[in-house]
């Protein structure tokens, strides 16, 4: 799946865990699957577990923390630069 069609899956709702990026727009948030992924669980562990959510949507997490990753460090840089 295209890396944009991987983050069209997060989602920002104020309506939904206060406005914080979940999972196509379901109460699953992105820190939270992050967390499970850092603390050694798999993808398909995890799919065990929660069984509405799909090997997409964990890919899409982990493109989200990357993308914001480098627009903050692309904000430090520019700020350095100024």
């Amino acid at each position: 799946m295209e890396r944009s069609a991987l983050l069209d899956r997060i989602t920002l709702n104020p309506e939904v865990c206060h406005g914080k990026p979940t999972i196509r727009n379901k109460r699953y948030m992105v820190t939270s699957m992050l967390d499970y992924l850092a603390g050694g669980d798999t993808i398909d562990e995890l799919l065990e577990e929660f069984d509405d959510l799909e090997r997409d949507d964990f890919l899409a997490c982990i493109a989200y923390a990357n993308t914001m990753l480098k627009v903050g460090e692309s904000a430090i840089i520019h700020s350095i630069a100024a």
